[in-house]
């Protein structure tokens, strides 16, 4: 544990650069280095094993948020530290489940019962109680770009089409699960460019991917973390 290591010793573990280590030490990403009469850093195991956490969080949580628990963890505030690392998980969970939600909903919109032959064109009112929301949310994802009903020429009132009423139920599932207006106004564009929701399907398989890779990241970061604070506190020989 107390092997002197110098910083391009851990740098060259993970290529990155020696400034870079430097830097993480100066951020308290890392403990404090022993420095020697000359002053240059002394780094031992200790250091090297907060390196391999830090850069593991980076990749699990990202940069803010794995600087945070390492903040915490060097202010000796293991709780805190964990509370952010639970926060991930969270935010981790909500992403699957609103990525079910939207695959639910792309399948009802690519198998499901077409709008009812007998209706052509939907009125705006039409179309928000089908949904079961107000006319002016309507108006408002309009504003926002995401529904372009056309108008009817003899009274200027709009129209909703088929197409409309896909991309109406789209948005409705998307703001259920959080997603802002500008967000979903580039994900209707691309639905309405590729005439349906076949790429939307295929833009969710590569979401899924990206969420096992970061519940995958999650769980090896935990393992270093554990470690980690293993080498900071190790128990008393027996």
């Amino acid at each position: 544990m107390n092997t002197p290591l110098r910083p391009a010793d851990l740098a060259r573990e993970h290529g990155i650069s020696t400034q870079a280590v430097r830097n993480y030490e100066q951020d308290s990403f890392l403990p404090p280095a022993a420095r020697t009469p000359s002053g240059y850093r002394v780094y031992t195991e200790v250091h090297a094993a907060a390196l391999r956490a830090f850069l593991a969080l980076v990749a699990a949580y990202g940069h803010a948020t794995a600087g945070g628990i390492m903040n915490a963890v060097h202010d000796d505030d293991v709780g805190r530290a964990l509370t952010l690392v639970d926060r991930g998980h969270l935010r981790l969970l909500r992403d699957r489940e609103t990525l079910d939600a939207v695959r639910q909903s792309i399948g009802h919109l690519t198998t499901g019962p077409a709008p009812e032959p007998a209706v052509t064109d939907w009125s705006i009112g039409e179309l928000a109680h089908r949904l079961g929301v107000t006319a002016a949310t309507v108006r408002a994802w309009e504003r926002a770009g995401i529904l372009i009903p056309h108008r009817n020429p003899a009274t200027g009132y709009r129209v909703f089409g088929a197409a409309d009423i896909r991309d109406a139920e789209l948005t409705h599932l998307l703001r259920r699960g959080g997603y802002p207006l500008e967000h979903i106004a580039t994900v209707v564009g691309q639905v309405r460019t590729a005439g349906g929701t076949e790429s939307l399907a295929a833009a969710l398989e590569t979401w899924q991917e990206r969420l096992t890779a970061r519940g995958l990241a999650m769980l090896g970061a935990a393992g270093l973390l554990s470690e980690y604070l293993r080498e900071r506190h190790p128990r008393p020989a027996r």
